[in-house]
């Protein structure tokens, strides 16, 4: 019921370009109230040529979805108000769905490039600069959220992403003191066919790896679990997750239709963090290697900060990897 009540403004855009279709709201708000708008949600809709619909139930919907699975539909525009509807009922059961499709390769950076902003600074009313003195974070490009960007900005020195098909041996030619999967579209077997192996091979080579979202499950996938189309995905900012060393509960947001089968998990993986909601697994990490991994946002933007410190945990074991290098050298 709130969507569109900022307002929008390009500061917090999260990709280049919009990755949903259309919209479907219960209310359009026709104006914006927050003091960082710069425009209202129907005009920037239609500044991007995307379409919505306003005065739907979204509770009943939602309710829908909850009890019977992701249903398929069509959004239609016709402005002289004339439908097909078996057309669009044809077109609807036509789509097969997101099981099987990768989607990474389509949303991808096109070629590596450095990235060097940090966190927002609002006194400053702009993104931070990165430490030039920082160490070096490797980001695989799987369709990666902006703010994750500047979250790892916060933790490092110079951010470099590359495509979600760059292989091991070029990353490890840049020399990372750490290396990120990121979230991103599609099935995660599917990414898995070419990036698997990559990680798997970067891994065993000693170098620290944090994963978010398909980046979790491309984790789960490189060392031998599966994944799985859920009945119905997590999607929300309000989703409770219990971290088993600490006992500590987290609220995070969270957008996912895949996630890690429990049963197949191999001996080398511990889970980490499970759903409150359905007990599904929220986070993995290594026995033996410097690799970890949850399926959840820690960036939230917009959401809630309570996994905020997993960037620092990974700055942390990326010291602790360089100072076990560094003893193991002198011995």
């Amino acid at each position: 019921p709130h969507i569109g009540n900022t307002g929008t403004n390009a500061i917090d855009m999260e990709s280049v370009s919009p990755a949903a279709l259309g919209i479907v709201l219960a209310h359009l708000p026709t104006s914006a109230s927050n003091y960082r708008a710069n425009d209202t949600l129907d005009r920037w809709l239609k500044s991007i040529a995307m379409p919505g619909i306003a005065g739907i139930d979204t509770r009943a919907l939602t309710h829908r979805i909850r009890d019977k699975g992701a249903p398929k539909g069509v959004l239609a525009v016709n402005y002289n108000g004339e439908f097909d509807i078996p057309a669009l009922k044809a077109m609807a059961q036509d789509w097969h769905g997101l099981a099987g499709m990768e989607l990474a390769g389509d949303v991808t950076s096109e070629s590596a490039h450095n990235w060097d902003e940090a966190g927002w600074i609002k006194e400053s009313d702009r993104y931070r600069k990165v430490n030039p003195d920082g160490l070096h974070i490797v980001s695989f490009d799987y369709g990666c959220k902006l703010n994750i960007l500047h979250c790892l900005g916060d933790v490092a020195g110079k951010v470099t992403v590359v495509p979600a098909d760059t292989d091991a041996d070029t990353v490890m030619a840049m020399r990372p003191d750490g290396v990120f999967l990121s979230n991103g579209p599609g099935d995660p077997a599917e990414t898995a066919r070419y990036a698997a192996s990559q990680i798997r091979s970067i891994a065993e080579q000693g170098v620290p790896i944090f994963g978010i979202c398909i980046g979790h499950q491309l984790i789960a996938e490189a060392f031998g679990a599966k994944t799985f189309k859920m009945h119905r995905g997590h999607r929300g900012a309000n989703h409770p997750v219990k971290e088993y060393a600490t006992g500590m509960i987290e609220i995070t947001s969270q957008n996912h239709g895949f996630a890690v089968d429990t049963d197949s998990l191999p001996d080398t993986l511990e889970v980490t963090h499970i759903s409150l909601f359905d007990q599904s697994i929220e986070g993995l990490k290594h026995k033996s290697l410097p690799v970890f991994c949850v399926q959840y946002h820690p960036e939230a933007s917009p959401g809630p900060h309570d996994a905020h410190h997993l960037f620092k945990r990974f700055a942390e074991m990326i010291s602790k990897a360089q100072s076990d290098r560094s003893q193991h050298a002198k011995t």
